[in-house]
């Protein structure tokens, strides 16, 4: 058949509507006819003529039909520049002529006429700008690819507009925004500063988030009514429905694309002219993320921990249907974050947004956002990137300096029962993240406030004895950063003073078992600087920072002196790790605290400290012990006075000889005495 009578042939057939089969053999018709026509006129009546066909947009195919032009026009006009080149070298004529590249393009631009919509021609045009632009292909002159470019954006902008389309056709947002996602990495500078942003910021989040999208995350429910009981392990077969319907929204282009789409959004949310845009796209994504929440909840694996899933999915379900969901959980979360990234960007340069109204507003949506993925973005590690990082630590410094709006957040989402550890994961899981944003806050709440939204939930995690999983590490460490944070404020002094005995205790209690010999340490010195000057609490309550030490300094005599195992954290760490024992590291605690310690009781304590680092019986520990005394006394750690004094203790007191060899010369061996017990003048004598 010849090319006019294929060309009549096909026009006939756009005009009624057809089965599956017959309409793939007009679209298998349309690309032959697009890659061989010779005359520019046809080009642009095939064109005219496809985007109004009836056996094209009346069958209810949506996306799927919309894709397949794209397609086509991207394979046509790659074979026409191809054939061009083949051309160009070997200085053949085709019989019946053929279109050059850019007269082709030209002809299919003049073919998206006014009789057709204008999303419909940004389908076309995004089509051949791939397939003559994209991977680097240069197949136009900078005026032709400019004409291009300007098509495109035209097309999407009169769209998003409502302007230049039929009575009643207005624009869906999942086809236009699909065109220009394609489009948009060819654009240059000067065509992405045409766009029209606050329109697109709309239409953007509709479609990913809509029925073209992610469908508002109801694929999550779906998964709950195909988990099956086989004995005791869960099993959801990737031959059930609900695995089906994830396959195929994979496979959808604005979730397969969402990566580049979230691009597309960044920019437009970056460049919106109008800033209550902004913030609806932001309203849209905590809508989303608290679907997708609530979704997650209702599901029945939600009551897993992760490290309770080996034990509780059979292995077909880890290796398959589970491996799968979580790419595509952790590839939404990726999503939003990176939409979420210039909102709180801009929020920092935008007048509006600044506001004290707003500022704080836009906070704490973006951490709502932040917790309604935790429980993704908490799965080994998946928030450790330099984005989520930005958006989450902004967020908090720009809520923390609105004292009302922190509390009322942290009232917000604080757990249903303080103090109690709840038994479903998904539940613990919140609460880390409830701790660790609580942890950042208490610099401007009062001290009862703190007490009551920080404190009490987390007391609950600093007494629990059971064996720790690893999530229930993170809860643990996470209490002890909340409540050394409430402790680090000056202002809660009042609660300072029945708090640090408490904590002083639940310290002692978790270590060695729960905590690694370095975290004990740095809470421990954090305490001591807390009860030192110029802390007020100091001088109200003299002898508490003492009272601590004894209670080191007697643990330290009856501790063990077997080797510990590294902490989880010390596991993870570059630095070599040096051997500690129980006993060493309660030694290096009372070293840690002496820069901190009232000048009335220093340069007792450096002895009581020298004496206990010689009780050390393994030298492998008392090295390391030895050496940060030194350490102490030589970095700077203290102020003048103290350093004044220890260098006096140091060179002529017998301080030297003391920490190096043993403390013979300082404390007669058949004395012993309580520190600070009063002796006669000439015993002291002796001593020195």
């Amino acid at each position: 058949m010849s090319i006019d009578r294929l060309l009549t042939s096909v026009l006939r057939l756009y005009q009624d509507v057809h089965d599956d089969a017959h309409t793939e053999q007009i679209f298998a018709i349309t690309t032959t006819l697009l890659t061989n026509l010779s005359n520019p006129l046809n080009v642009s009546l095939l064109t005219s003529q496809l985007l109004t066909a009836p056996a094209i947009w009346s069958r209810g195919d949506g996306m799927r039909a919309c894709y397949r032009i794209i397609s086509i026009y991207n394979t046509a006009a790659i074979h026409i520049r191809r054939r061009e080149l083949e051309d160009a070298k070997t200085k053949a004529t085709r019989p019946g002529g053929s279109l050059r590249t850019a007269a082709w393009a030209m002809a299919v631009i003049k073919g998206a006429d006014d009789n057709s919509s204008r999303w419909k021609h940004a389908l076309v045009l995004s089509g051949i700008l791939m397939g003559l632009e994209g991977s680097s292909r240069q197949s136009l002159t900078s005026g032709v690819r400019g004409t291009l470019e300007r098509a495109v954006v035209t097309a999407v902008n009169l769209a998003l507009g409502g302007g230049g389309d039929q009575a009643g056709d207005i624009a869906p947002s999942g086809p236009l925004v699909m065109a220009l996602n394609y489009a948009f990495p060819l654009l240059s500078e000067p065509s992405r500063s045409s766009l029209d942003c606050d329109g697109l910021v709309t239409a953007v989040t509709r479609a990913i988030f809509g029925a073209d999208g992610l469908q508002d995350g109801l694929f999550l429910s779906a998964i709950d009514l195909d988990v099956r009981q086989t004995g005791q392990k869960f099993m959801w077969p990737d031959s059930s429905p609900s695995f089906l319907l994830l396959r195929q929204l994979e496979q959808k282009p604005l979730v397969s694309g969402l990566g580049p789409l979230s691009i597309l959004l960044g920019f437009a949310i970056q460049h919106a002219r109008h800033t209550h845009v902004v913030l609806q796209a932001q309203d849209d994504m905590t809508l989303f993320t608290e679907k997708l929440l609530q979704h997650w909840q209702a599901n029945k694996l939600s009551e897993l921990e992760m490290s309770e899933e080996e034990i509780f999915l059979t292995p077909e379900t880890l290796q398959s249907t589970w491996a799968v969901l979580w790419q595509l959980l952790k590839k939404i979360m990726y999503g939003v974050v990176a939409v979420l990234h210039p909102i709180v960007a801009r929020s920092l340069l935008d007048a509006h947004m600044r506001s004290d109204i707003v500022a704080p507003m836009v906070a704490t949506k973006s951490l709502t956002v932040l917790r309604n993925l935790y429980f993704i973005s908490s799965r080994n590690g998946s928030d450790a990137f330099q984005v989520y990082t930005f958006t989450y630590l902004t967020s908090l410094d720009n809520l923390a300096l609105h004292a009302d709006a922190s509390a009322a957040f942290l009232q917000g989402i604080r757990p249903a029962t303080p103090g109690a550890i709840p038994p479903h994961p998904l539940h613990r899981t919140l609460d880390l993240f409830y701790l660790n944003v609580a942890e950042h806050l208490p610099l401007r709440l009062p001290p009862e406030t703190c007490d009551a939204l920080i404190v009490q939930p987390a007391i609950g995690y600093l007494t629990h004895t059971a064996p720790l999983s690893p999530r229930m590490m993170d809860l643990f460490e996470a209490a002890h950063s909340a409540v050394l944070s409430v402790l680090s404020c000056p202002h809660n002094a009042s609660i300072t003073v029945d708090l640090v005995p408490f904590y002083a205790e639940a310290l002692f209690s978790s270590f060695p078992s729960y905590i690694s010999p370095r975290q004990f340490r740095v809470a421990f010195k954090t305490v001591m600087q807390i009860l030192s000057p110029p802390f007020p609490i100091s001088a109200s309550h003299p002898y508490l920072a003492e009272t601590l030490l004894e209670m080191v300094r007697f643990r330290a005599g009856l501790a063990s002196k077997e080797q510990l195992p590294r902490g989880r954290d010390e596991m993870h760490s570059e630095t070599p790790q040096e051997s500690a024992s129980e006993q060493s590291t309660l030694v290096l605690t009372l070293v840690d605290a002496l820069p901190f310690l009232h000048l009335s009781i220093f340069e007792e304590w450096m002895t009581l400290t020298a004496l206990a680092v010689s009780e050390i019986g393994d030298p492998l520990m008392r090295e390391p012990a030895k050496r940060r005394f030194w350490e102490v006394l030589s970095s700077g750690e203290m102020d003048v006075d103290r350093a004044a004094i220890g260098v006096a203790w140091w060179g002529t007191k017998g301080g030297r000889e003391a920490v190096l060899y043993g403390l013979s010369r300082l404390v007669a061996p058949d004395r012993t005495l309580m520190s600070g017990a009063i002796v006669s003048e000439a015993e002291s004598s002796s001593k020195l």
